[in-house]
């Protein structure tokens, strides 16, 4: 299989199944004699694993991290850092009865077809499990974006159709702490309680939801990203949409400048650098000093109690509900793998500039 690995110079390959023995990622390209312990990718990790929210399955994970190498007496090396999580829960009997059934809007049918055999243990490869290696990779990408004086933070923007309203929007200074002392990673108190509500309706219903991650990075300075196929918006697009989950990427204003006029979406410049933001913090593939601003949309998650056609690895139609342990909404859960890619892009590019500018 390949496509594992991500980035040019900061360069992670994530590794592992959702029912395999562990999983973890190999992180290349790391500066030497930067301060890293295990406590730092555990506090991403704990922000990511299942939870006691109305949302999230009912598999419980520990998600310890272990360092394996690239860190001697707490400083980076500047080798490989090779992490591994081990799984803990796994109950691959509750995938017994699907082992030959393919589940609608799954990776089976199109895993079987590319490689000829597949990991029907709760989606093997293609499992959301997957993503816990990459948060753990981009507590180190934060390291790095931090000592040059960026920061990442990601909240719940939707759920289904509740949305925040903007106008109760903390500032920036609370911004970080009022999303991650809420449940749902939301910055507003009210959507947050209709969202739960919402998603307890679902829940009881079989069914489930998708929602909308925005992404906000502060601190980036201008002229990060390459003008052509390396644009920085390119690279932070693809990194979203390498989520499993996510089906679009917007940003700045994004999908709404299909229907604007030039004089609207336009960032004019004064003295003190640009009076809008429409473009998001990216012109021309290239940062420009504002701050970037994206969203990531999210399906529903597939697996739902709700009777569904299919077919079987014979070609025969059949109905199945998905049982076992699955989340109701992939939100919260996902807005720490939203801001680990975005983490890891940064890395990357900021290392790429000092390559080329010292």
């Amino acid at each position: 299989m390949a496509g594992n690995t991500i980035g040019r110079i900061f360069r992670v390959t994530t590794w592992g199944e959702s029912h395999g023995v562990a999983l973890g990622a190999v992180v290349d390209g790391c500066p030497p004699g930067m301060d890293l312990d295990e406590a730092d990718i555990q506090q991403a990790l704990d922000r990511r694993k299942p939870s006691t929210t109305v949302s999230s399955t009912t598999r419980k994970e520990s998600d310890r991290v272990e360092i394996l190498s690239g860190v001697f007496e707490g400083k980076t090396t500047g080798t490989p850092v090779s992490l591994i999580i081990k799984n803990a829960d796994a109950k691959s009997s509750s995938y017994d009865e699907l082992k030959d059934v393919f589940r609608p809007g799954q990776g089976d049918f199109t895993y079987l077809q590319k490689y000829g055999i597949r990991d029907w243990r709760g989606g093997g490869r293609a499992s959301g499990r997957e993503t816990a290696a990459r948060v753990a990779a981009g507590a180190i990408a934060e390291k790095i974006i931090s000592l040059a004086g960026m920061d990442v933070i990601a909240y719940t923007q939707a759920i289904g159709a509740i949305a925040i309203d903007r106008d109760k929007m903390p500032s920036d200074k609370n911004l970080k702490k009022i999303v991650r002392d809420n449940a749902l990673f939301c910055p507003d108190a009210k959507a947050a309680a209709a969202m739960e509500k919402k998603i307890i309706a679902v829940r009881k219903k079989g069914d489930s939801l998708g929602g909308v991650v925005e992404i906000v990075v502060r601190g980036c300075p201008a002229g990060l990203g390459e003008p052509v196929f390396d644009k920085m918006d390119a690279d932070l697009a693809k990194a979203l949409m390498s989520i499993g989950t996510v089906k679009a990427v917007e940003i700045g204003d994004g999908f709404a400048m299909a229907g604007m006029q030039g004089s609207e979406t336009n960032d004019q410049m004064i003295k003190k650098g640009f009076k809008t933001n429409h473009a998001g913090g990216i012109i021309a593939g290239i940062t420009s000093g504002e701050k970037i601003v994206l969203r990531a949309y999210c399906k529903p998650i597939p697996s739902i109690a709700i009777p569904q056609q299919t077919i079987d690895s014979q070609g025969k139609e059949q109905i199945i509900k998905i049982q076992g342990r699955h989340d109701i909404c992939v939100l919260p859960r996902i807005v720490p793998v939203c801001e680990a890619m975005v983490m890891i892009v940064l890395a990357d590019q900021i290392l790429r500039q000092k390559a080329i500018r010292g």
